[in-house]
């Protein structure tokens, strides 16, 4: 039985598309070469930032994040970067008597954002509050503390293969792997995202799971 589900941030309930233009009309380089870039450097295994890197070699990307700030050019999140099931599926969560949490690989900053759209949700909680980042266990032990479930009645949700399906599982949650945005659609077909308990292309999907099981 399903007493929690936990969701990822970035491509999951929210698109990543204002981040990464950001990211390109603050190093002066057109959008569509970044999201490339972005692409080209996941798909080989390596860190999204290091895409930053190759059009700044030695770019601190934290430093460069506070800059961003400092210029009145920082973290933003409204309503539109959501995906349009995010608020039904959410809302529909809580109407089974599911708790709902939001954990992912974001800053404290991002956050306080999500915290100020006012989700239909229990808790939220990033990984630069908590000091530990996916795939780290430690991470996924802070979010099934977070659910207020035992583990194997958690059930994480993201696009991530290997960052969300296969430590969750090895945290013995429940997972569910979301074909959406280019990494959810990459990696569909490898082995982490086939070993998840369910595959699904939207929230609305991923209630009617819950709800028949």
């Amino acid at each position: 039985m399903i007493r929690a589900v936990a969701f990822d941030v970035g491509e999951t309930l929210i698109s990543d598309d204002r981040v990464w233009g950001t990211w390109a009309d603050w190093l002066g380089v057109h959008r569509h070469t970044l999201s490339a870039l972005v692409g080209a450097v996941v798909a080989q295994g390596r860190d999204n930032a290091d895409a930053l890197r190759l059009l700044r070699p030695g770019l601190d990307a934290e430093a460069e994040r506070a800059a961003m700030e400092r210029a009145g050019r920082g973290e933003a999140l409204d309503e539109s970067d959501l995906y349009p099931d995010v608020r039904p599926a959410l809302a529909a969560f809580q109407a089974l008597g599911v708790r709902v949490v939001v954990a992912g690989n974001q800053t404290a900053r991002a956050g306080a954002l999500l915290r100020a759209l006012d989700l239909p949700v229990d808790a939220v909680a990033t990984s630069g509050e908590w000091g530990v980042a996916k795939p780290d266990p430690g991470f996924f032990a802070r979010t099934i503390e977070l659910a207020g479930a035992p583990a194997a009645e958690v059930l994480y949700v993201g696009d991530h293969p290997q960052n969300d399906v296969g430590p969750a599982r090895a945290a013995g949650m429940r997972t569910a792997h979301l074909r959406r945005g280019p990494l959810g659609h990459l990696w569909a077909d490898s082995a982490e995202a086939q070993a998840a308990d369910w595959r699904v292309r939207s929230l609305t999907e991923l209630v009617d799971v819950v709800r028949s099981g």
